[in-house]
């Protein structure tokens, strides 16, 4: 299945303004990259989000939905895959915020 068109041109969206992403594909999908460094991105119908585990851990435990990154048969800790459909408006805001934020904080290459 190829990546949910809608659901990058809505993270497109929300990034729009936000200094320091970059759109890549990847991973048949869609990857941002912020300051060079993976970020948020689309996979099928998911939101993908690198929120490092303690924010993982915190946001899974309020939206059920939001589930370890596993495309491979090996979850990658501390990030999360989202149905981009499950996603409202604010809990989509929520966690591109975060995603952002956790990113941030990563040292620089």
């Amino acid at each position: 299945m190829p990546f949910d068109p809608e659901l990058d041109d809505r993270l497109s969206a929300a990034l729009k303004g936000r200094k320091g992403f970059e759109r890549k594909k990847m991973f048949g999908g869609t990857g941002y990259l912020l300051n060079g460094k993976m970020c948020v991105g689309v996979y099928k119908e998911f939101l993908i989000v690198r929120l490092g585990p303690e924010t993982f851990a915190k946001l899974s435990a309020k939206y059920d939905e939001l589930r370890p990154m596993d495309i491979t048969g090996k979850p990658m800790k501390g990030w999360g895959m989202i149905d981009g459909a499950a996603c409202d408006a604010g809990e989509f805001d929520e966690l591109v915020t975060a995603s952002e934020t956790f990113v941030k904080t990563l040292p620089g290459k």
